[in-house]
């Protein structure tokens, strides 16, 4: 694994929290005083429930410049956008609460780097179906969306999108290369933070976090990005804002504003260029150039052979 970081900014910020309203910060903690497992309940679907805010005007105008499409996905339909539709796919993956629009200053440079990119809301996110989501939630969507592309070469993720693309690598995904913004390295921290924000006992936090564990099948620590990123062959790059001290519960423009900062784009961009392999040009044929057989760098070396040996004006030119 290739690891890359950037940040600006001071070493430390005060955490940001969840906004509660006040009358829920009071009736969890007294639910759970008179039933602690019916609180537990309830703080499970609270904490599986992602916020939805409404998109602001510079995203939609940048997801009106791509052709939307959709994916099927348990029943229901997560809405995807395609910018550069010939290039190969990369996959943006937005964070907990956020939308495609948030990654679409990516688009742009990866375009012009030869790339096509892909953003799509999230389940239970932006205009996706759902009411429910997690980490691995978002990483089987992540599948879907690139099962439905025919694969993807790359990934940039933000917040809860890195683990997330981490679960998908862990089941199969297949990338040539990853860019992390600003990740999130596990759940544990949300829940801490989570409870901190309800005023909830230690007790109900565990609480909850058993019903969790149960519900996925495994402690947090198999969704902690530590852990697993560790085992990661594909390159990587990591790029964290020092100002963004906490991710899991940013809301404000302010703190996304690494999304479209235009060295973070120019940088993910650049490093993806240089690590996906070109694709031959030849009709109908997806393997990597061979610039030992084809000094112009467009065919691998099975069709540059193959023009070697058919294309008499090749041959005679050359």
């Amino acid at each position: 694994m290739e690891a890359k970081a950037t940040t600006k900014g001071r070493e430390t910020r005060p955490a940001a929290e969840p906004k509660v309203p006040s009358w829920l910060r009071a009736a969890l903690p007294a639910l759970a005083a008179v039933a602690p497992p019916l609180a537990a309940r309830v703080g499970e679907r609270l904490f599986l429930t992602p916020p939805r805010f409404p998109a602001p005007e510079r995203e939609r105008a940048a997801l009106a410049t791509a052709v939307p499409f959709e994916v099927p996905f348990r029943g229901g339909r997560l809405r995807a956008w395609r910018w550069g539709g010939r290039g190969a796919p990369v996959l943006l993956v937005h964070g907990w609460g956020g939308r495609a629009g948030q990654m679409a200053a990516f688009a742009p440079a990866l375009v012009e780097a030869g790339l096509s990119a892909v953003a799509f809301d999230g389940p239970a996110h932006g205009r996706s179906a759902g009411k429910l989501s997690s980490a691995p939630d978002f990483a089987v969507a992540i599948q879907a969306v690139a099962a439905r592309l025919g694969g993807v070469r790359a990934v940039i993720a933000h917040s809860m999108g890195a683990p997330s693309t981490v679960l998908a690598l862990g089941d199969g995904l297949a990338l040539e290369a990853a860019v992390f913004v600003g990740p999130s390295v596990g759940p544990r921290g949300f829940l801490r933070q989570f409870g901190q924000a309800l005023g909830l006992s230690e007790a109900t936090r565990s609480a909850i976090a058993h019903r969790l564990e149960t519900r996925f099948g495994g402690p947090f620590e198999e969704y902690d990005l530590r852990n697993e990123a560790g085992v990661m062959t594909v390159p990587l790059l990591v790029v964290h804002d020092r100002w963004d001290a906490e991710v899991a519960w940013e809301q404000g423009d302010a703190i996304r504003r690494i999304l479209r900062n235009p060295a973070v784009v120019t940088r993910a961009a650049a490093f993806l260029a240089e690590h996906l392999t070109t694709r031959c040009s030849a009709p109908g044929c997806d393997r990597p150039v061979c610039p030992s057989w084809d000094g112009k760098g467009r065919l691998c070396a099975s069709c540059a052979v193959a023009a070697d040996l058919f294309d008499r004006s090749g041959r005679q030119a050359h």
